[in-house]
């Protein structure tokens, strides 16, 4: 009976709903205690388009759209280690480590193709189409590549050689969807909205594409709002993080997709946050800060947060 009241006690605090019991309860008293403390900053430089990690090493994806390189730097010492040369990179759009694989995958919407790279040197560099204009991608549990197209609103499925596995047509009031994360049930956790888009939200949505729940709509910066959510990352509990671009910071959404709390403020951030990518062994989360000046990126940097 302690124990009950004491989680109806942080759920209450928390502003989680009731339907989200103990386990999450506590799974965010901790994160309202812990997350958002800036642990390093790596070096102020290039636009950064995408951060992943494996094992010790982080990997950044940085540079003006021409360069064809991606940066590697110690999650320790977060000291540069080397560049990954990725021949005939063109549009860079995100990046994800797979550790199954030991490889990258990169997003090209330039060249419409995803780059696989082999790690942690970068051999092996193999690429393969997407026949639309991929944007940001994520891992399903059997190690498969999720595509996210806006365009086309669909996601695209591919093994680690590039076979199409699937497609899944999103619902039609999911305008622009920017990044998808299948959950270990088979739904979908998918970010939509962009710019001049009306509705801006975080869905859960099923296997086959439909809305079961979501969060946000008219896009403002209100803690019930977002204005363009651009990059997600779902932990082992089901949290989600939000890159909330225009708002600049970062929302904590629960299992339920009901707002938590902001993970990291726009006093925090320099500039406007891109992407982000959660390493919970570590409890580290980096979060890609742009400038942004004349509807371009002029230069970026990673924050290191704990969490």
């Amino acid at each position: 009976m302690l124990r009950l009241q004491y989680c109806r006690n942080l759920l209450a605090f928390s502003c989680v709903s009731d339907a989200e019991f103990c386990p999450y309860a506590i799974h965010v008293h901790l994160f309202l205690n812990a997350v958002g403390s800036v642990l390093q900053t790596l070096p102020e430089a290039e636009p950064v388009w995408g951060v992943t990690s494996l094992d010790n090493l982080l990997y950044v994806l940085r540079g003006s759209k021409s360069s064809e390189h991606i940066e590697v730097y110690d999650t320790d010492s977060h000291q540069l280690q080397r560049r990954i040369t990725v021949p005939e990179l063109g549009g860079k759009n995100d990046i994800v480590a797979c550790a199954h694989n030991r490889c990258a995958y990169i997003s090209d919407n330039s060249n419409n193709c995803i780059h696989r790279v082999g790690l942690p040197n970068g051999a092996h560099v193999t690429k393969w189409p997407v026949n639309d204009k991929p944007w940001f991608l994520s891992l399903t549990d059997i190690h498969s590549v999720l595509v996210t197209c806006a365009v086309v609103r669909k996601i695209k499925e591919f093994s680690t050689d590039g076979k199409l596995k699937r497609e899944i047509q999103l619902a039609q009031d999911v305008v622009s969807p920017i990044h998808a994360i299948q959950l270990s049930n088979g739904q979908f956790v998918v970010c939509h909205g962009e710019r001049d888009d009306p509705v801006h939200r975080v869905c859960l949505m099923s296997s086959d594409g439909q809305v079961v729940k979501s969060f946000g709509g008219v896009k403002g910066s209100g803690s019930q709002q977002m204005n363009m959510p651009a990059h997600i990352a779902v932990d082992r509990n089901g949290f989600v993080f939000v890159v909330d671009f225009i708002n600049h910071r970062v929302l904590l959404l629960s299992p339920s997709l009901s707002f938590v709390r902001e993970v990291v403020s726009h006093e925090q951030l320099k500039w406007s946050p891109l992407r982000l990518w959660l390493d919970e062994d570590r409890r580290r989360l980096y979060v890609a800060d742009n400038q942004w000046e004349k509807d371009k990126h002029t230069s970026g940097r990673v924050f290191v947060i704990g969490v």
